[in-house]
């Protein structure tokens, strides 16, 4: 079953990349359509996919996205789809052009950040990402155990 629904903007969350957002800084997000098979789409209403170590990249005018794996679907018989194939992202021209850019520059990637159903159709949310350095990660871990320190600070005094 899929893991969360957001029923005040139709949304059902299908998978999310949370390494990219302790590996990447995250800039611009895009929303893209995705064309996928029949027995892709049903794999995916099971939440059965998995965007760990997935990119998207731009190719003469068009954006594809790699590593993106569907789990075949458990009731296909002979006619399944291949679960790590190269799948296609729909984006305006305007959009594709603007990441062509983007990527083309020193140490700017195409990471899919999550996967979802919205009004009845796949979408896949991309960003602009540039990698971190150790240090910088180390320095993220750091900052979020603080405020969560303070947060737990803060409850305790609320509390007493």
């Amino acid at each position: 079953m899929a893991k969360t629904e957001n029923k005040s903007e139709g949304i059902k969350l299908i998978a999310q990349n949370k390494k990219a957002w302790h590996d990447f800084e995250i800039g611009e997000r895009f929303e893209a359509g995705i064309v996928l098979l029949g027995t892709e789409v049903k794999s995916l209403r099971e939440g059965r996919a998995n965007l760990k170590d997935s990119y998207a990249r731009v190719k003469k005018d068009e954006v594809f996205l790699t590593g993106l794996h569907i789990s075949p679907y458990s009731h296909a018989s002979f006619d399944n789809h291949d679960p790590e194939r190269v799948r296609k992202l729909l984006l305006h021209r305007a959009e594709i052009r603007k990441l062509l850019g983007k990527t083309q520059e020193r140490g700017f990637s195409l990471v899919p950040l999550r996967l979802y159903f919205k009004g009845g159709k796949a979408k896949v949310e991309i960003a602009l990402a540039r990698g971190k350095k150790e240090y910088d990660k180390r320095e993220s871990l750091k900052r979020k155990e603080e405020t969560r320190e303070m947060d737990r600070m803060r409850k305790q005094r609320k509390l007493s």
